[in-house]
């Protein structure tokens, strides 16, 4: 299994306000889609760091989906994604 080029590393405080994000779901499907993916390919410290197929089948979304919130976080920022 090939490592994925932009590896997602959330800070305490962003793991927070995306969990309370998900928890309150009052946001749009793809903001809360958005928000689980960053969760599941968290590679920090308490992160589970799935793969890209794994977190697609776990939030039923495509690997390129997977692939382009990963792109977004790193290069643009939590915001972004």
């Amino acid at each position: 299994m090939p490592l994925p080029k932009y590896v997602v590393r959330l800070t305490a405080e962003e793991r927070a306000e995306l969990e309370d994000l998900i928890r309150t779901g009052k946001r749009a499907a793809s903001v809360l889609i958005h928000a689980r993916i960053l969760l599941k390919a968290d590679a920090g410290a308490g992160g589970p760091g799935w793969d890209d197929e794994r977190i697609a089948e776990a939030v039923e979304c495509g690997t390129s989906t997977v692939c382009r919130v990963r792109q977004a976080f790193v290069e643009a920022g939590l915001d972004a994604a």
